[in-house]
């Protein structure tokens, strides 16, 4: 099967061989982080509590790994402040942030402020914080943090979930981006 460039899409030729980074293995980190730069990326908050205390950090790397059961996935880097408490919790929730929720993901990315104090949050029956606003939210329990490079991959059971009628928040190469809907 072949497809054809949407037409406003110029078309894109694979590079040649000489051309293109390193592919056995050793892609260096720029060439690495200039390729996902462009790859767009819904924007998430990942929530939980740590001992009684509110955590939480923005993830564009929320990934579905099964359906049945549902099992999802996020990295968080081991550097971020938010590690320690992600490394200790037995539940999470991932917020899905609404296109109109740019400044709740700058904040949650933000260092040294607290985070909470600036959200429009709720606690769950079960205890986990919640965002309002967002286009969706997913609750489970961690079932396996896998170390991967200067990261962790953790690996979430979801519990219950969720859905509103917001369209999403997506980031790509360093900025906020709204989607547009073409007909297939």
């Amino acid at each position: 099967m072949t497809t054809a460039p949407h037409p406003s899409e110029p078309d894109r030729d694979v590079a040649h061989p000489a051309e293109a980074a390193s592919l056995d293995g050793a892609l260096d980190r720029e060439s690495f982080g200039a390729l996902f730069r462009r790859h767009p990326a819904g924007v998430a908050v990942v929530t939980l509590l740590d001992d009684g205390v509110p955590v939480g950090f923005t993830a564009t790397s929320v990934i579905s790994v099964s359906a049945q059961p549902a099992v999802l996935a996020f990295s968080i880097n081991d550097t971020s402040s938010s590690w320690p408490a992600v490394s200790r919790a037995e539940s999470v929730t991932i917020n899905l942030l609404a296109a109109d929720q740019r400044q709740v993901s700058t904040v949650f990315a933000t260092s040294g402020v607290d985070r909470f104090a600036q959200a429009d949050w709720q606690q769950l029956p079960t205890g986990e914080p919640v965002l309002r606003g967002t286009s969706g939210w997913i609750s489970g329990h961690v079932l396996q943090r896998v170390p991967a490079g200067g990261s962790h991959l953790v690996l979430v059971a979801a519990d219950r979930a969720q859905v509103f009628d917001a369209e999403p928040l997506v980031y790509r190469n360093r900025a906020y981006h709204q989607l547009i809907e073409y007909e297939i």
